[in-house]
């Protein structure tokens, strides 16, 4: 079994709890869920240089005291600092914002994904006070890393294409990431915006992007997500929108794919050739998808539980017929005008929304209500938390991600 991290190197240095040997008092330093460490940092040196430890995450894997957390954007991060909740303590740990450039500003559409004690955040669209016409949005390649051992940002390299509203997924057992479609879309204008069609794969230790082959169309406003074994392995780029069509020759209008593109990827993670499935569902069975998550199969890794949340309703998706199913209701449907956010966590659904209460009016009090699915068991749960943000979210437009520390 892997050791704690050690405590800091000093003839002199006092020990991490009084009348405790070091290896003990790391063992339970180690334990502490993530979520309260930076309020302990402060408490001392020792302290500070022991949970800021790059071996402390590695020791909280093999010792399995790992936190399990949503990270929550929730609008640009360089101007709002986005916040990691623990939901087994109903903790709150703020993250520093990301760096700010003051060209460009309200970054959306972006995508963040979890490695390690790394959070990458990449691309997006966004305004550049440098372009003309001013208010129209640009897409973005830039990418962020941001390090929980030592809090801080980083600049690493861009992608090939810019781009934001993309497919977006980590190779499983590797340290890549693979993007594909997206544009320009920007959510102050829901109906315009660019298309791409381009495939780009990010090595994390090479710090380095490589050019695939594309989507065999144009895609944008799309989710991706990996299945199949190691032998077998594919990629699969579901929903969003191609060309638009226009009303009158004046309102444009969304096509949006009812079909998927799948990948099949090759020995070492290499790309393959696209192939593109069947509609999934009738015409006027509903106009597009959903949010979309994947929950990884304990039992049988190679085929992933996909579902996607359609209003009130969470449907499953089975790869083998290409159709999906009524898996649940949400007990609790969301106030008027309100959205769900949804994402998964340790093998639950989480649907989350923004209660606003009447005594909330010019106060920072608000409330996350919660609603938890477990597909296996089939069961629900609550939970309810106060908010740590001072205004309203709107979950169609936050960028969430699980970290796992």
């Amino acid at each position: 079994m892997t050791q704690p991290p050690p405590p800091p190197s000093s003839s002199c240095s006092p020990p991490l709890i009084p009348d405790l040997p070091n290896d003990v008092a790391s063992l339970i330093l180690s334990s502490i869920p993530f979520s309260h460490h930076a309020r302990l940092k402060p408490t001392c040196k020792s302290w500070r240089l022991f949970l800021s430890s790059k071996t402390l995450f590695a020791s909280r894997q093999s010792l399995r005291r790992l936190s399990h957390l949503i990270c929550i954007f929730p609008q640009d991060p360089a101007v709002a600092a986005p916040y990691l909740f623990d939901p087994r303590h109903l903790a709150w740990c703020p993250l520093p914002p990301m760096p700010c450039n003051a060209q460009l500003y309200g970054r959306c559409n972006f995508t963040a994904v979890a490695i390690g004690p790394h959070l990458y955040v990449l691309g997006g669209s966004l305004f550049d006070a440098r372009s003309f016409p001013i208010d129209r949005p640009s897409p973005s390649s830039a990418v962020f890393r941001f390090d929980f051992a030592t809090a801080n940002w980083e600049r690493r390299a861009p992608m090939l294409s810019p781009r934001g509203s993309f497919a977006c997924a980590r190779v499983p057992d590797s340290d890549q990431i693979i993007v594909a479609g997206g544009g320009s879309r920007h959510t102050v204008f829901s109906r315009a915006g660019s298309r791409m069609s381009s495939v780009e794969r990010y090595d994390v230790c090479k710090d380095e992007w490589v050019a695939m082959e594309g989507l065999p169309s144009f895609r944008a406003g799309c989710v991706g997500f990996f299945a199949g074994d190691e032998e077998e392995r594919e990629f699969w780029v579901m929903g969003g929108y191609g060309e638009a069509r226009t009303i009158a020759e004046v309102v444009p209008v969304d096509e949006y794919y009812r079909n998927a593109a799948v990948m099949e990827m090759e020995s070492g993670n290499g790309g393959g050739r696209w192939r593109e499935t069947g509609d999934m569902w009738e015409e006027g069975e509903r106009t597009k998808l959903g949010k979309i998550v994947m929950v990884d199969n304990e039992v049988d890794p190679a085929q992933p539980g996909v579902f996607m949340l359609d209003g009130n309703d969470i449907f499953r998706y089975d790869l083998a017929s290409n159709r999906w199913s009524l898996e649940s209701h949400i007990p609790r449907k969301p106030p008027c005008n309100s959205s769900f956010a949804f994402t998964v966590l340790d093998g639950e659904l989480y649907a989350i929304t923004f209660w606003n209460t009447v005594e909330r009016l010019h106060k920072r009090a608000g409330r996350l209500y919660i609603q938890i699915y477990h597909p296996q068991q089939k069961t629900w749960r609550t939970l309810i938390t106060k908010s740590p943000f001072r205004y309203d979210l709107d979950f169609d437009a936050a960028v969430m991600s699980t970290v796992h520390l």
